[in-house]
């Protein structure tokens, strides 16, 4: 599987007895996975983050949520540098957890939530869902139909989740734990083009294009504005730069080759042939390794 296929951020809620308690799971490492979902629909990884660190009138938590922007651990899981600790996610009473794993969910599960509705986009929430639970499957050699089980199947009379958030999706528990063996099986594609460093597009964009832009504005040349705004952001969707101030950068994306070539031969190549003219060694280097960048962002073979 792609291991690196999303990013797991981590933010830790308070250690508190009736959320965090801050104990290590008795089996040192997680021995299964419970597959919630918050019953609570519209809500954000980040709304259920501020909600557990400041609940103090109840017993509850999960490890981690995960909506269509983010995989967000709460409480150490044990796939970071800190190890796995108890959360409060399936109530200790019922006996289907001790019967199916010889252990209470709380000291011995990661407790793993979808966060649906709302204006969550269902797709890209239960791709980071499935991704997470195959990541954690291979992490601790588990396999999907034995150590993945939902809160339903443990607690029947109380709960119905995640079934109620994939029923939602037009999916079903069979259809995820299928959907995790084939994302475990999936082959890792390499891709044909390697990231842009986010110091050369930000160098490229304030050095050449956003002159070239206000040159465009001032002249009332509208498509010269629009070609340099859709190449500065060509960029940054390169170097993973995010798009908006303030909002999660989209998915790397390769740049097009028209784009490196452009700013090539508008800009690199004219500079490289000045600095080779005035025998400044050090800037001829420059512009060749900035050309080079561009050329690897795009996929095309460095000179």
């Amino acid at each position: 599987m792609d291991k690196k296929k999303y990013k797991i951020e981590r933010r830790y809620i308070d250690v508190r007895h009736n959320t965090r308690p801050g104990l290590r799971l008795t089996t040192g490492n997680p021995a299964f996975f419970v597959a919630h979902d918050t019953g609570n629909p519209g809500a954000l990884a980040d709304n259920h983050y501020t909600y557990f660190n400041n609940l103090k009138d109840r017993s509850a938590s999960a490890h981690v949520f995960i909506d269509d922007q983010k995989i967000l651990e709460i409480i150490p899981t044990g796939t970071g540098p800190d190890p796995a600790e108890k959360a409060w996610h399936v109530i200790y009473n019922v006996t289907t957890d001790n019967e199916r794993f010889g252990y209470d969910a709380n000291d011995a599960a990661l407790g793993i939530e979808l966060c649906y509705g709302g204006k969550i986009h269902f797709s890209e929430a239960y791709k980071r869902f499935v991704w997470y639970l195959a990541f954690c499957c291979d992490k601790w050699g588990k396999n999907p139909s034995t150590h993945i089980v939902s809160h339903k199947q443990l607690d029947p009379a109380r709960k119905s989740d995640c079934e109620q958030a994939l029923f939602a999706g037009n999916k079903t528990f069979k259809d995820l734990i299928l959907d995790v063996g084939a994302e475990l099986a999936a082959s890792i594609v390499v891709p044909d083009f390697e990231p842009l460093p986010a110091s050369v597009a930000q160098l490229l964009i304030r050095n050449y294009i956003q002159p070239a832009w206000f040159s465009s504005y001032n002249f009332g040349d509208e498509v010269g504005k629009t070609h340099f705004h859709n190449l500065a952001n060509n960029l940054r969707l390169a170097a993973g730069i995010s798009l908006e101030a303030g909002k999660e950068a989209q998915q790397l994306t390769k740049l097009p080759k028209s784009n490196a070539q452009e700013i090539i031969f508008r800009w690199l190549s004219p500079a490289w042939f000045q600095a080779k003219a005035a025998g400044d060694q050090a800037a001829m280097n420059h512009y060749h390794n900035l050309a080079n960048e561009l050329r690897r962002a795009a996929g095309i073979p460095k000179e």
